[in-house]
């Protein structure tokens, strides 16, 4: 995939599968530290040790019926191992999953984090239910949000009309990983 976001949104997509009613989407960046870590955290339905060891082997699959391999975990930890970094995977049964990605930021074959805007607003748009937090942190800069207070926030009260903002959230989504991104260069 050419943006981390993508991997983002296909780990997020597993736990919506997982049943989670809430998704912790984390990412980490520290350039004295050399650090981009991504993390995916659910309270799904998690998994038992046997299906944890599995997870990572391309040919395996959660999803018996519709899909006959899921390369997500595996191109994901091919990347982070690839880029001098680890993926780190812990998960129980009926309490959750976490997937965590470190990377070295400085490497040269490390994608770009790409819009986590877009990752967002597609999360939100097909599971208005799921209450989505996101975290971003960079060089000690620091923002975040949840989904349901979002719109709370807003005043939708109705998930199922959220389509009708989605624009408005990605702009503003947008403009505060900008201005992130900007406040960390000013420090």
């Amino acid at each position: 995939m050419k943006e981390l976001a993508l991997h983002v949104l296909d780990i997020a997509e597993n736990s919506v599968r997982a049943k989670a009613d809430c998704i912790r989407v984390e990412v980490w960046e520290d350039a004295g530290e050399d650090v981009l870590e991504v993390t995916v955290e659910d309270n799904g339905e998690g998994m038992d040790a046997q299906t944890l060891q599995m997870v990572r082997d391309p040919f395996f699959t959660g999803q018996k019926k519709k899909k006959k391999i899921g390369l997500g975990i595996p191109l994901v930890e091919q990347l982070a191992e690839h880029c001098e970094g680890k993926l780190d995977i812990s998960s129980q049964p009926r309490r959750g999953t976490t997937v965590r990605a470190c990377f070295r930021r400085s490497h040269i074959d490390l994608p770009p984090l790409g819009s986590m805007a877009d990752t967002l607003v597609a999360l939100f748009g097909s599971h208005p239910e799921i209450d989505i937090v996101y975290e971003h942190e960079v060089d000690g800069c620091r923002w975040s949000f949840s989904s349901r207070g979002l719109l709370q926030e807003i005043g939708l009260a109705d998930p199922g009309e959220i389509s009708q903002v989605l624009p408005g959230i990605r702009d503003w989504i947008e403009y505060h990983e900008r201005h992130l991104q900007e406040g960390a260069k000013n420090l």
